[in-house]
């Protein structure tokens, strides 16, 4: 029997069966990686995504027999802690993901491993730390204590005491904190009749994120500035905890299952009750389309969640085709190189952001489409950050080459990474939703 060379078929994917006994067992684990690594060695198309592919083909090449089986099990975990979770292989590269019958969900396999590797302990304090954004984020924004710690990540002397006891690299700029929550600061505008479109509801819901309630709550304010412009009325999720993404790549499966039972009861409720849940960092909107969706298939909140929640672009993309979204932009924004994020890129709704930009008057947009690198807490690391830089080159070079005016990505961590990387430039870096904002003249 001939198995067919790639697929011509929409990718699909299985749920994730992570609470079952032989998804942690090792020995099964071990086996599936060398399966999948097997068929990732006589292909090699994502070669040049990440550095998890190259760590693999290196380990293989260097190895006796130069094929999977010359490879000690050990340094699979070499490939697994590589891999951060970005989903590009799997959405672009890959020619062999479900429905073919090789079924290969190559980042699902490294998540499923981090999961083992978690469940046995083999987790640094620096790890748990940097995923637990809630309560960091709580402490970090206490008044006096924000100013000490945003003081701490700015200070050489500091910075190199964190890299040797933490490993959290000393050369990567950190974001600041603003005990100006946006959750505690936030004025959500109710009083607009609902105007429901064909395609998008008349009312919103607004989930903060701990990326935007902690440290740049001006994105959220900007996001409601702009939906108050249309008239759309809104609400403040009423409560949140974080969507669970840094746990999912941490592989604390228990943890994030633990922040589903918090987010979702509340959220399920305004999806029933007819809101569009918008959150403005595209992997917690990525969390709740998909991954949860994959953890729990038979939870029909987590269902009712995954279909009302939308990425603001795409909210109101589809509002301006339900005629519904004003056009009156009064300020032009000139050059703009625009970055879209690994984590909208999945989302599979097309390039939503560069749509609404380009309707701005007098503005020329340039898109990179490609991985900066960063990767929520994986570029902060010592391990990574020269890779995550090395990454992210050929974006850092593309967004300059347009001498723009601004820089900016969905993810605001990925648009403070470029900054760093590109170095000296009179470009500004704003959050698309913020040049939304200005375009408006709001």
């Amino acid at each position: 029997m001939t198995v067919r060379e790639g697929s011509l078929e929409a990718p699909t994917r299985h749920p994730l069966d992570w609470q079952s006994a032989d998804f942690h067992d090792e020995a099964k684990l071990f086996k599936e990686l060398e399966r999948v690594y097997g068929i990732c060695h006589g292909c090699r198309r994502c070669v040049n995504l990440c550095t998890a592919f190259p760590t693999l083909f290196d380990l293989i090449d260097e190895s006796k027999t130069m094929e999977v089986d010359g490879v000690s099990k050990q340094d699979y975990w070499k490939v697994v802690d590589r891999c951060y979770l970005c989903d590009m292989c799997y959405m672009t590269k890959c020619p062999y993901v479900p429905p073919h019958p090789w079924n290969v969900d190559f980042p699902h396999l490294q998540l499923r491993a981090k999961a083992v590797k978690f469940r046995r302990g083999e987790v640094r304090f620096r790890d748990k730390l940097l995923s637990s954004t809630d309560a960091l984020g709580k402490l970090a924004t206490i008044p006096l204590v924000v100013q000490a710690v945003n003081t701490v990540n700015k200070t050489g002397f500091t910075r190199n005491i964190m890299d040797r006891t933490l490993g959290i690299h000393k050369a990567r700029v950190l974001p600041e904190y603003d005990s100006a929550t946006f959750r505690s600061t936030a004025r959500p505008d109710g009083s607009f009749s609902v105007k429901n479109g064909k395609s998008t509801p008349g009312k919103v819901a607004v989930f903060a994120t701990c990326y935007v309630n902690y440290n740049e709550p001006g994105i959220g304010h900007d996001l409601l500035k702009i939906l108050a412009h249309n008239e759309v009325p809104v609400v403040l999720v009423e409560k949140e905890a974080c969507c669970g993404m840094p746990k999912l790549e941490l592989g604390d499966l228990d943890a994030v299952a633990r922040n589903k039972d918090v987010n979702i009861p509340v959220l399920a409720k305004l999806a029933r009750e007819g809101y569009a849940i918008l959150t403005a960092v595209p992997s917690c909107t990525l969390m709740f389309k998909q991954e949860l969706p994959l953890m729990f298939p038979d939870d029909q909140n987590v269902a009712a969640v995954a279909e009302a929640m939308f990425d603001p672009f795409e909210y109101l993309v589809l509002r301006h085709k339900d005629r519904l979204l004003k056009a009156d932009f009064t300020q032009p924004l000139g050059r703009i190189s625009y970055h879209v994020p690994c984590h909208l890129r999945v989302q599979n709704m097309g390039q939503k952001t560069r749509e609404l930009l380009e309707m701005i008057p007098e503005t020329t947009v340039t898109t990179i489409e490609r991985c900066a690198g960063h990767d929520g807490t994986w570029g902060v690391k010592r391990e990574h950050f020269e890779q995550s830089m090395k990454i992210g080159q050929p974006v850092f070079r593309q967004m300059a080459e347009a001498g723009p005016d601004y820089i900016s990505s969905d993810c605001a961590i990925a648009g403070r990474h470029i900054k760093q990387g590109m170095g000296e430039t009179t470009a500004k870096k704003q959050h698309p939703l913020t040049l939304i904002r200005i375009a408006y003249g709001l």
